[in-house]
């Protein structure tokens, strides 16, 4: 675990021997191996800010990361925690010391074996910080950026989402699921959104969704065939992959993408047959890639905070947990039940 120690002067130096409180594993497994433990009271290096730490957004790939299942390997003890909102309270050199006392968001670029968020006070590289969007509460403001970034650069970046489009969104009840029916819509497009049951048929309409399939419930190739007159979706969102690609790529259209995003089923991935006779592009893809360039993040981001205040997007919360209560967050977050995004307050 990296300990960020003093090595320049910097503005809103704490008080030495002081403390915070920050959630630590250990070992690899579920909510069980999560502890929230004492530690000193870190200062921010070259180009890192330190925040105080008001909500903090949690997202599958901190389960994953935990579990040993993510596109990295934690180093324990690891941190842990990508998506936070709070109040600049220090800066290191090179950092723009006018941030001290404003409220900013973080954004995920960056390491969880370098920096981790599910803390009381957390260091942070200045790259990863953004302005929280206005009027957002701090606990609405958690549960925007990771969500409507991975959704913007499926839909609008790669995949030029247009008026008429068919978009399958799979797992959509998940926050990123959310956000996709969100910019879909505000695109102009129709949104079949996938969900194994119909428990949630309801929420997901009334989220935007112009269709929903229960996949466990009915045939959703033959379900899509119906609702597109047989022309099946141009694009579709996939966190979860495995053997049910095989369906999607039936469900799919003439040269349509699958944005493979995601491995929640924990199981290989592997190109459909159903696609091979129609152009099928399976594209693997990640939030990070918003990243390779500063001009590409700023697009994606200033889409965001016009979406914001034109009402087209907003955060939808499921759920808020206190910090002492972080394992019980990661247990619902488990359970799966839930629609949008679980948001831990302070």
């Amino acid at each position: 675990m990296n300990q960020h120690h003093s090595q320049t002067n910097h503005l809103g130096t704490s008080p030495a021997g002081a403390l915070t409180r920050t959630v630590v594993f250990h070992a690899l497994g579920g909510p069980e191996v999560l502890q929230i433990e004492e530690q000193a009271l870190a200062e921010p290096r070259h180009g890192e800010v330190r925040l105080r730490v008001e909500a903090v957004g949690l997202n599958h790939s901190e389960g994953a990361f935990v579990r040993g299942t993510y596109v990295e390997q934690p180093r324990l003890p690891s941190k842990l925690g990508y998506e936070a909102v709070g109040i600049v309270t220090a800066v290191g050199e090179g950092v723009d010391p006018s941030l001290i006392g404003r409220r900013l968001s973080s954004i995920p670029g960056f390491s969880m074996n370098d920096y981790g968020v599910l803390s009381e006070q957390a260091i942070l590289p200045v790259h990863a910080l953004t302005e929280a969007p206005p009027n957002l509460s701090p606990t609405q403001a958690a549960a925007v950026w990771t969500s409507h970034l991975t959704a913007y650069g499926a839909l609008i970046l790669f995949g030029n989402v247009r008026p008429g489009d068919y978009v399958i969104i799979r797992a959509s009840s998940s926050s990123v699921g959310v956000a996709a029916i969100q910019i879909a819509k505000a695109e102009g497009a129709t949104v079949i959104a996938a969900t194994r049951t119909s428990a949630k048929r309801d929420d997901l309409l009334a989220l935007g969704a112009d269709h929903v399939i229960a996949s466990d419930e009915e045939d959703l190739p033959a379900r899509v065939k119906e609702i597109t007159s047989g022309e099946g979706a141009r694009l579709i969102l996939d966190p979860v992959g495995g053997p049910d690609l095989e369906k999607l790529a039936e469900a799919a259209a003439r040269d349509a993408t699958i944005f493979l995003f995601g491995s929640l089923s924990e199981q290989p991935s592997t190109f459909p047959q159903a696609g091979w006779g129609k152009g099928l592009a399976l594209r693997a893809y990640t939030m990070m890639e918003l990243w390779a360039t500063s001009e590409r993040m700023e697009k994606a981001k200033q889409y965001i905070y016009q979406g914001l205040e034109g009402g087209q997007l907003s955060p939808k919360i499921t759920e808020v947990f206190r910090f002492e209560d972080v394992r019980k967050a990661f247990e619902y977050q488990a359970r799966a039940q839930h629609v949008g995004k679980i948001v831990i307050t302070f």
